[in-house]
């Protein structure tokens, strides 16, 4: 189950930044992408962080 959700927050994570890269070159497209990279990226930096939790209650606490 780790595993599974390992890669899907990683395949997430890559979609989101190609999205990001296509979004128009304004100010307000910039802006998007900053948000947009910086929120999907944390997403797989959040669940790597539970991985490495001690017991499985602190997994599922680190998920929360």
């Amino acid at each position: 189950m780790k595993e599974v959700i390992k890669q899907r927050s990683n395949s997430f994570t890559h979609k989101c930044v190609k999205l990001a890269i296509e979004l128009p070159k304004s100010k307000l497209g910039n802006h998007i992408e900053g948000q947009l990279i910086r929120s999907s990226t944390s997403v797989a930096a959040n669940y790597r962080a539970a991985c490495l939790g001690q017991s499985k209650r602190a997994f599922i606490s680190k998920l929360e």
